[in-house]
C-alpha cells in the first residue's frame, strides 16, 4: 500500500468548510479529524466529525491560527493528512511547510509556490514575468491627486481585510493605518500596498487544477462582481456576457500563472476586468474558494475529491477537463443588518431551512439550535442553484431564498432576493459598485410585501392559543379552528402591538372574539379567516387565500409567507420611559471588541460631528463608532481590549450647539 493515501484527515478550519470538506472523505472511506476554539465547542462541524481535538480559547490568534497547536492536533488524532480549507492557516507557507515536517500529506499546492502567492506586490512581479496583464503598482508616499481614486490591499490575504479605497489625498494616511492595522489582526503581517481603483470593474477570476504529471485544467470561469465590504455576496459560473476572445485570454493567463509557480491542486486566478474589457491580474488564491460550488455545479465535479487524489500524488482524471453544462449561481447569507452598514448580527439561529429539489444545493456550518457569536466570519451559509440557463438558475436561487425559514439574527436574505431579481443583475450589467449604487433601493420597505396582514395572522395565532381540540384527521395534533365570512360583533376589540424587524416599523392588528370563542379580525375589510392554530394560520385576503406559519421565542415572533418571511418584536401597551437613551449616548451595534481609540480621545476633549472615535471588532471585521455631534465628551467607558455587548454604553458626547460643522471627508464619514 502506498504511504501517501490518506486514511485520516484533520480539518485545520472551521464551519461550513470543515462541514464540506466531511462530506466528501465521508464518501470516500476517510475518517475525518475537526479543531475547535472554545466558542465552537458545539458547533456542527465539531459534532459531524469522527474525532475533535480542542484548541484552547477563542480568538483565531490563539486557535486556527496556530499552526503548532494545529499540527498537535493532527498527530494526537493520528490523522495522517490536513485540509486546510479557506481562511486562516490556508495560505501560510510555514503551516504548509510545519505539517510536512512532521511527516503529514499537505492537501494544498508546494510550499514554494504559496511563498511565491503570499505577497500581492511580489506576486505581480512574478506575473509580470510570465506575461500576465497587471495593474501597475502606485506608491503611497509619492501618491498624486492624479493616482486617485486607489485601492488599498493587504499584501498578505484577501476576503476582503485591510482593504479600502481611497478617494481623497488627505484621508490616505489614516487608511494606510487602519488597513494595515486590520491586516496585520486578519494575517499576522501588516504589509499594504496601493494601485489605482477601477471603477465600475467586474471581478472575474479562473478555478485552476494542477497535478504533479504536468497537467493544468483551466475550469472556466466566475463573475463575483456583487461584494460589499470588497467580500463576495454572489457568484457564478460561467461569468456572462465575456466574449470568446475574452475568455480565452483569461483561461490562457490562468493556466501561464499556475505554470509559473509549478502549481498543484485547486487555485484560483482572480482578475479585474474593466468596462473596456480590458483583464488585470488581481491576485492567486492558492487554496480553495468559497465560491467553488458553483464551478463543481456546472463542470460536474467535486473539487474537493480533486484535491485529495492530487495530494496522493495521482494524476487528473483527463488531459483536458469535463466539458462545462449549464449555469450556476451562489449566494452567501450573512448574519448582516445590510441597512445598517452591514453590521454583523449574534444570538440563537432558532431555524434554518432551506428548500430542497432538483438543482438546489445548501452548504452551511450551521443547522437551528446553533449560536452564531461575535469572534468569525458572519457567513451562515451558502445556497447554490444549477440549471440549462442563467435566468432559471437565478429565479431558482431567489425563490428557494424566499421560501427559507430563517429564524434568529437579522440576515441579509432579503437583500439576496432583491439583489437576483433587480433589472441590472438579470440583464448581467455587473461590477463591483453594484451596492454600492443600489443598496438604498435593495433595503427600502419592500414593494409586494405586506407585514399589517402578517401581524394580523401573528395576532390571531397568538389569540388560539391554549387548551385546543384534537382534529380527527391529526391524531394528536391540534384542531383548526375553521371560520366563516367575517362578522361584526359588539365584544371588545383587542389590539396587538408589533415592531418590525429589522427596519423598525410599528403594526397593530385588532380582533375580536365573539361568543363562539374563536377570534376575528376587526377593523381589516376584505380579510376574512379560513383556518387558525398556534403555529398556522390561512386567511383570504381580497379573494386570495394565503397561508402563514407563525413561529414565536421569546419576545420576537416570525412569520413565514409564500412570498415573504417577517420578524416582528411583541410591544407592550405602555412603553417604559426608563428605557430611553440620554441624547449624545454612543451604544455598541453589536458584541466585539474594542481594539483602540481616536489619538487623545479622554473625558473632556472636544469632537465633531462625524469624527471616528472607536473602533470595534465583531466577526473578523472592523466598525467605526462616529461622534453623533460636534461637542464635548462628557463620558469614556471604552478602552482597547474591552469586550463589549450589544447596547453597551461606549461614550457620551454633550452636544455644543454653537459649534461650527467640521465637514469630514467621505472614508471617514
Amino acid at each position: 500500500m502506498r504511504s501517501d493515501v490518506i486514511h485520516t484527515l484533520l480539518v485545520a478550519n472551521r464551519g461550513e468548510i470543515a462541514c464540506r470538506i466531511f462530506r466528501t472523505c465521508r464518501d470516500l472511506g476517510i475518517t475525518t479529524v475537526a479543531v475547535y476554539s472554545d466558542a465552537d465547542a458545539d458547533a456542527l462541524h465539531v459534532r459531524e466529525a469522527d474525532l475533535a481535538v480542542r484548541l484552547p480559547g477563542a480568538a483565531p490568534a490563539d486557535t486556527y491560527l496556530r499552526g503548532d497547536l494545529v499540527v498537535a492536533a493532527a498527530r494526537a488524532a493520528g490523522a495522517d493528512a490536513v485540509h486546510p480549507g479557506y481562511g486562516f492557516l490556508s495560505e501560510n507557507a510555514a503551516f504548509a511547510a510545519a505539517v510536512q515536517d512532521a511527516g503529514l500529506v499537505w492537501v494544498g499546492p508546494p510550499v514554494k509556490a504559496i511563498e511565491l502567492m503570499a505577497s500581492k506586490t511580489r506576486a505581480k512581479e512574478l506575473m509580470a514575468g510570465a506575461g500576465v496583464p497587471l495593474l501597475a503598482p502606485v506608491d503611497p508616499a509619492t501618491a498624486g491627486p492624479d493616482d486617485l481614486p486607489l485601492l488599498l490591499k493587504a499584501a498578505a490575504g484577501g476576503g476582503g481585510r485591510g482593504m479600502r479605497v481611497v478617494r481623497e489625498l488627505g484621508s490616505l494616511p489614516g487608511e494606510l493605518l487602519a488597513a494595515a492595522a486590520e491586516a496585520a489582526s486578519a494575517f499576522g503581517d501588516g504589509e499594504v500596498f496601493a494601485e489605482p481603483y477601477v471603477e465600475r470593474g467586474r471581478h472575474v477570476e479562473v478555478q485552476v487544477m494542477a497535478d504533479a504529471h504536468d497537467t493544468v485544467w483551466a475550469l472556466g470561469t466566475r463573475d463575483c462582481s456583487l461584494q460589499r465590504r470588497h467580500q463576495k455576496v454572489v457568484e457564478e459560473a460561467p461569468a456572462p456576457g465575456l466574449d470568446d476572445t475574452l475568455r480565452d485570454r483569461l483561461h490562457e493567463a490562468a493556466v501561464a500563472a499556475a505554470r509559473a509557480v509549478g502549481y498543484r491542486g485547486a487555485g484560483t486566478v482572480e482578475f479585474l476586468v474593466s468596462a473596456e474589457g480590458r483583464p488585470y491580474f488581481l491576485e492567486m488564491n492558492t487554496r480553495l474558494q468559497v465560491e467553488h460550488p458553483v464551478t463543481e455545479a456546472v463542470f460536474g465535479l467535486d473539487l474537493v475529491a480533486l484535491q485529495l487524489r492530487v495530494a496522493e500524488g495521482e494524476p487528473l482524471p483527463a488531459l483536458e477537463p469535463p466539458q462545462p453544462s449549464g449555469h450556476a449561481v451562489e449566494a452567501r447569507l450573512y448574519a448582516e443588518d445590510p441597512a445598517r452598514d452591514w453590521q454583523p448580527q449574534t444570538g440563537a439561529l432558532h431555524t434554518l431551512e432551506v428548500p430542497e429539489g432538483p438543482g438546489l444545493r445548501l452548504d452551511t456550518g450551521y443547522t437551528g439550535g446553533d449560536t452564531i457569536g461575535v469572534h468569525y466570519d458572519p457567513m451562515i451559509a451558502k445556497v447554490i442553484a444549477h440549471a440549462p440557463t442563467r435566468t432559471e438558475a437565478v429565479r431558482l436561487l431567489a425563490r428557494a431564498l424566499e421560501r427559507a425559514r430563517i429564524h434568529g439574527p437579522v440576515t441579509n436574505r432579503d437583500l439576496l432576493v432583491r439583489s437576483l431579481r433587480h433589472p441590472d443583475f438579470a440583464a448581467a450589467r455587473l461590477d463591483t459598485g453594484f451596492y454600492d449604487r443600489h443598496l438604498a433601493e435593495l433595503t427600502a420597505p419592500g414593494a409586494g410585501r405586506d407585514p399589517a396582514t402578517a401581524a394580523l395572522a401573528a395576532t390571531l395565532a397568538e389569540a388560539v392559543r391554549g387548551p385546543e381540540a384534537v382534529d380527527p384527521s391529526r391524531p394528536g395534533g391540534p384542531a383548526p379552528a375553521r371560520f366563516g365570512a367575517w362578522r361584526n360583533v359588539p365584544s371588545q376589540p383587542q389590539r396587538k402591538r408589533y415592531r418590525s424587524e429589522p427596519d423598525g416599523t410599528e403594526h397593530e392588528a385588532a380582533y375580536r372574539t365573539p361568543r363562539t370563542g374563536v377570534p376575528e379580525p376587526h377593523e381589516t375589510p376584505g380579510t376574512r379567516v379560513l383556518t387558525a392554530t398556534p403555529h398556522r394560520v390561512t386567511l383570504e385576503v381580497d379573494g386570495v387565500t394565503r397561508h402563514f406559519a407563525i413561529t414565536t421565542h421569546a419576545d420576537r415572533v416570525h412569520v413565514d409567507a409564500t412570498d415573504a418571511s417577517y420578524t416582528f418584536t411583541a410591544l407592550p401597551r405602555f412603553t417604559d420611559p426608563a428605557t430611553h437613551t440620554a441624547p449624545g449616548s454612543l451604544l455598541a451595534p453589536m458584541p466585539g471588541t474594542v481594539v483602540r481609540l481616536a489619538e487623545g480621545l479622554a473625558a473632556g476633549v472636544t469632537v465633531q460631528a462625524g469624527q471616528p472615535l472607536i473602533w470595534l471588532e465583531a466577526m473578523k471585521m472592523e466598525h467605526r463608532i462616529l461622534a453623533p455631534a460636534s461637542g464635548t465628551l462628557t463620558a469614556l467607558h471604552a478602552a482597547p481590549g474591552h469586550q463589549v455587548e450589544v447596547g453597551a454604553l461606549l461614550a457620551v458626547v454633550q452636544e455644543d450647539p454653537a459649534a461650527a460643522p467640521v465637514p469630514v471627508p467621505e472614508e471617514t464619514a
